[in-house]
């Protein structure tokens, strides 16, 4: 089967801008223009390929095309920067090739945007998940390759494993002096605010079911790294802290509110791979190897 371009094209733009009207910006076509390769593709398709909602998602035979339209703008693109065209397609920006990929926000603010910023003529679009999600923007076709801690191969991908993120249960010396005088026990693991990232975040509750079952503690919810960590300096409650060995471990600068771990050897690993389409690519190429590169210096070894 045949498949158009411009239809396709239309597709991953919809997906991608989240509705009609914004496609057809990115496109510089009118809406109804969008509207109607999407109907014709969906009729060559047989099926339905967006659920029109706010915003568009796709369905699963959607997802079939948009990974082949994904991969389509990238060859077509790379083949362009190649001829030394400037074609105003909306996966090229000033002769840019833009790679959609997922990442959490621990290694967002981590070791993710160093590495990314070794590659050139590429511009990211970056989509922020849960390590143990990452893995379902790539299968929906919304990414092409993500960091993700799921080692089940997702189908149509390689993967590749990057190292460990090792969480340590912390707080400061004087949240452990109220809280846990006699360390880390469940009545005091019952009592004892927690910070927790969001409410797809298990760190904590991984932690808990192993030292404390039944432990229902009061809970901070802050969805932002720099502020999960800046809440537990400030004593607001324990949780678990990402282990830099770039940096020496656990930030600490002493004092009461210098981090302290729980409890000294008790340590949860995160094992990340790096997904990516099975598809030749000297773009996804560059930003594997950046990547890679990275973690292995961020990273304690797989």
């Amino acid at each position: 089967m045949r498949w158009d371009s411009r239809q396709l094209e239309a597709l991953a733009a919809v997906v991608a801008e989240g509705s009609f009207d914004a496609a057809a910006r990115v496109l510089h076509v009118t809406p109804s223009a969008v509207s109607q390769r999407i109907r014709s593709l969906e009729s060559a398709a047989g099926s339905v390929l967006v659920r029109r909602a706010r915003p568009v998602v796709a369905t699963a035979s959607g997802q079939t095309l948009l990974r082949l339209a994904r991969q389509t703008e990238l060859l077509g693109a790379e083949v362009a920067a190649e001829l030394g065209a400037d074609d105003a397609a909306p996966h090229r920006s000033g002769g840019f090739v833009t790679v959609p990929l997922a990442v959490s926000a621990d290694s967002l603010a981590t070791w993710v945007l160093p590495a990314l910023a070794q590659v050139e003529g590429v511009t990211f679009d970056l989509h922020r998940a849960d390590d143990s999600r990452t893995a379902d923007l790539l299968r929906e076709g919304v990414v092409m390759a993500a960091v993700t801690s799921q080692t089940a191969q997702v189908q149509g991908c390689r993967s590749t494993p990057l190292g460990i993120m090792r969480y340590r249960p912390a707080c400061t010396r004087a949240f452990a002096r109220r809280w846990f005088p006699h360390g880390p026990t469940p009545a005091a693991l019952g009592r004892a605010p927690v910070v927790v990232f969001d409410r797809a975040d298990d760190l904590q509750d991984t932690y808990l079911r192993e030292r404390a079952p039944s432990a229902r503690p009061p809970r901070h919810h802050v969805p932002s790294t720099v502020e999960y960590e800046e809440m537990i300096r400030l004593g607001l409650g324990w949780g678990m802290l990402l282990e830099r060995p770039s940096v020496g471990g656990l930030p600490d600068d002493g004092g009461d509110r210098g981090i302290t771990p729980l409890e000294p050897r008790k340590v949860l690993d995160i094992t990340l791979h790096l997904q990516q389409w099975k598809l030749r690519s000297a773009v996804l190429d560059r930003v594997a190897h950046a990547l890679r590169k990275e973690a292995t210096r961020e990273l304690l070894p797989a």
